[in-house]
């Protein structure tokens, strides 16, 4: 008895913790979702559901899903050449390259943004440059590539950590014996490094495709309203103060179907098997 006590004291500050952050919130969602008031009446209904089936609202959820793909794409791309080199031993001061990776991260979200927003404008520190070696000055906010630019350079250190992370945690011996029995750089890589990083790719989709989806800091900045994405609809509904239900559908919907998503993709994660011939 004594026991078991002391297990549950030891997890009880985690319970506590998912109930008022996880549970809590979510079913707070689901009750703005699923109610209308009528009067002091609250009535069950899915009207708030069905006002999202709408081609304009359809069309910013598709935007969002691919804006926030590519995003990850390119974060993949550009982040696992970088953890594969950080994870190896060819820099000695490894630490501080990662401080140096990690340390706009320290920076308010809101700032880094808007320092970009500065950096691209109009009147921005870009066209300046280009105007005083003679180039035409041109746009560079107001567009979807602009909302990709944004989340990448928010997100990549979401998708570096993640990956670095499960690159160092691979038994050197196991490299050692995909050299012993024949294997080449690029042999080990996809037979050993590759299948055994499969985690660490997968948690840094999920860290960058999520926000991704959601943001609307982005899109409003640099994006200038012009793109606007489902985490703007949402942000919208719930400012206004007047349609908090029709906000925690689109919520709900966005969550489903952002779950959905990383269930396929997980597809490809579940079992990573390691072959060294």
């Amino acid at each position: 008895m004594k026991k078991k006590l002391g297990k549950f004291a030891l997890i009880f500050p985690f319970l506590l913790w998912m109930v008022l952050l996880i549970v809590v919130p979510l079913f707070l969602i689901a009750y703005y979702a699923f109610t209308t008031s009528d009067g002091n009446v609250l009535h069950f209904t899915f009207d708030n559901f069905k006002s999202f089936i709408r081609p304009n609202f359809i069309k910013v959820l598709i935007r969002s899903l691919k804006l926030s793909l590519f995003a990850t794409v390119i974060c993949l791309f550009a982040g696992y050449p970088v953890a594969l080199i950080l994870s190896g031993n060819a820099f000695k001061k490894k630490a501080l390259l990662l401080v140096l990776l990690l340390a706009p991260m320290w920076m308010n979200f809101i700032l880094r943004t808007y320092a970009w927003l500065t950096i691209l404008s109009e009147k921005g520190v870009l066209n300046s440059l280009l105007e005083a070696a003679g180039f035409n000055t041109r746009s560079f906010l107001g567009n979807e590539k602009a909302v990709v630019f944004g989340m990448v350079y928010n997100l990549l250190p979401y998708m570096i950590l993640p990956i670095y992370t499960s690159i160092s945690k691979i038994p050197h011996s196991l490299i050692e014996a995909s050299y012993d029995l024949g294997s080449s750089s690029y042999g080990c890589f996809k037979r050993v490094i590759l299948p055994l990083s499969l985690p660490g790719i997968l948690s840094g989709i999920t860290l960058v495709f999520v926000p991704g989806v959601t943001t609307f800091v982005i899109s409003d900045y640099l994006g200038r309203g012009k793109v606007p994405l489902i985490g703007n609809i949402i942000e919208q509904q719930f400012s206004s103060g007047i349609e908090w239900g029709f906000g925690a559908a689109i919520s709900i919907i966005v969550m489903f179907v952002v779950i959905l998503c990383m269930r396929i993709i997980n597809k490809f994660t579940d079992e990573p098997e390691v072959t060294l011939l």
